[in-house]
This record gives C-alpha cells, structure tokens and sequence, in this order.
C-alpha cells in the first residue's frame, strides 16, 4: 500500500498568500506612485498651457483697453476743449461728455491673470491712463513683443505689464517728420514746452 502524500496544511496556503499580498501591495505601491507623477507632470503641463493662454489673453485686453483710453483721451468734444483721459474705466463704455452715445470700448473685460479688476494707473488729476495685472508672479513671455508692448522686455512680474495710452505730442510728431531728435524738442509758435 502506498503512503499517502502529506497533504499541504492551510498554514501553508496562507503564508505562500501572505508573500504573495506582500508583493501585491508593492506592485500596487510602485504602480500608484507612476500615476501620482504621471498626473503631478500632466497637472504642471496644464498648469502652464492654461496661464500662458492667460498671459496672452493679458496682452490683448491690456491692449484694448489702452486703445479705448487713447480713444478717449482724442475724442473732440468741443472746440478748444482740452484733452483729458477718463476717470472712470465705465466712461470707456459710454462717454459722458456726448449727447449721442459714443463708445471706446465694446465691454469692460477683468484682469485675466486674476480675474479680479484691474489696477489702475492715473496721471497726476486722478484720471485713468493706464491699467496694469496686479499678479505678481514672473511671466513666461521676456521678449518678442510688438512695439506698443516692448518695454515688458525682461519685466519680473506681470503687475510689471503696465498698459499706458501716452499722448502723442506736437513735438514729437514735428521732430520725427523733420528728423530731428528727442533730446532737441523743436518748439513752434505758439506751443509750450509742455506740449
């Protein structure tokens, strides 16, 4: 007669399926960690594709509302009335100073860096020349600017971004039609210094 094989006692089933939940429980450590950074770096990625398409989204509207101000600052409304800029950012929307609705800007749009309003940059009566992000961290954009927008060349923050309109004087216009510089204001009959 044969022996009878010993038979595997349940002690044994249950350390072989101990080594083996050991070994699942890395496996599924390792695996957890590979997707944490998978969506850490999928995360930062679109962190960045979304605030670059902010800053972007900053220098077009910045840009808008410059032009806007620069509108209002050259609308005649009224011979030999002066020029003045805005002193609200709503009188971009509808002008006060006519009878007939003039606008110089479709809609007042938010800081789009923040979302929040924007900071307002005034000349020395308290009216509105400018506006600028008030963000302060560093933009990903340091050069290849347009003209209007160079010198945001190597700013560190994008509060640095300031959108001015700055009035084009008689005496610059003169002195570029007449290719004379700067540092030599040509000034005519009748004009002031101050332009």
């Amino acid at each position: 007669m044969k022996k009878a094989e010993p038979v595997m006692s349940v002690g044994f089933w249950g350390q072989i399926l101990k080594k083996e939940s050991g070994f699942s429980l890395v496996l599924v450590l390792v695996v957890m960690t590979i997707l944490g950074l998978s969506a850490g770096i999928a995360g930062s990625t679109w962190s960045t594709i979304t605030r670059r398409a902010r800053e972007a989204d900053l220098l077009w509207k910045g840009a808008q509302i410059r032009k806007a101000i620069g509108s209002y600052y050259r609308a005649s409304h009224g011979q030999g009335a002066p020029n003045i800029f805005p002193s609200r950012l709503e009188y971009l929307l509808k002008d006060p100073r006519f009878l007939q609705t003039r606008r110089h800007l479709r809609r007042l749009y938010p800081d789009p860096m923040t979302g929040e309003d924007w900071v307002l940059i005034k000349d020395p009566g308290g009216r509105i020349k400018g506006v600028h992000s008030s963000l302060q961290k560093t933009p990903f954009k340091q050069g290849n600017f347009s003209v209007d927008n160079q010198d945001f060349e190597g700013r560190e923050s994008y509060s640095e971004w300031e959108f001015v309109y700055v009035p084009k004087t008689k005496s610059t216009t003169t002195q570029k039609e007449s290719g004379t510089s700067p540092s030599s204001p040509q000034i005519g009959h009748g004009e002031s210094p101050q332009g």
